[in-house]
Parts: structure tokens; sequence; C-alpha cells
């Protein structure tokens, strides 16, 4: 079994080599036109899972909460250091 792994692996290692020394490949780059383009846009949009009104509504307000929450939170932690900090150079 040791000897088949070893052969696997100088197998891999010679198919590497050969596809560094290769380079890499050219992209094809198809250019579509501009209709063509807002059509399959329209198409993958129809398959996008929307979210409801009320989920919208709901995704929202936790936005909304949590950037108050964390804006207090900050707030409370400069507040704090800063009057540490003037307490430590006032005594000084």
């Amino acid at each position: 079994m040791n000897r088949e792994l070893r052969r696997i692996q100088e197998k891999d290692e010679e198919r590497a080599r050969r596809r560094r020394a290769e380079g890499p490949k050219p992209r094809s780059r198809e250019r579509v036109g501009f209709r063509q383009y807002l059509r399959e846009v329209r198409q993958e949009m129809k398959r996008v899972a929307w979210p409801t009104g009320d989920q919208t509504i709901t995704y929202t307000v936790v936005v909304l909460l949590v950037t108050v929450i964390v804006g207090l939170y900050t707030f409370g932690l400069d507040f704090a250091f800063k009057t540490a900090v003037l307490e430590i150079l006032r005594v000084s």
C-alpha cells in the first residue's frame, strides 16, 4: 500500500509541475449585448428568494436596535476611558 501511495503522490506532483510550467489558462470573455444582459438579470432576479414584508420590517428593527446598542456601548466605553485618562493626567 505504501508504494501505491508513493506512486500516486509522484503522479500528482508531476501533474502539478506540468500545470505550473504551462502557466495560467487564458479566460474566455464572451460579451453579450445590453438587452441580453438585462434579460438575464431579470431572469436571475425572478429566482431570488425575496423576504416578505414582515421579515423586512423585523430585520430592519433588529438592525436599528443593534446599531443603537452598539453605539451606546461605544459611547460608554469612550466616556469611561476619557474620564480615566483625564483623572490619571490630573494626578500626575
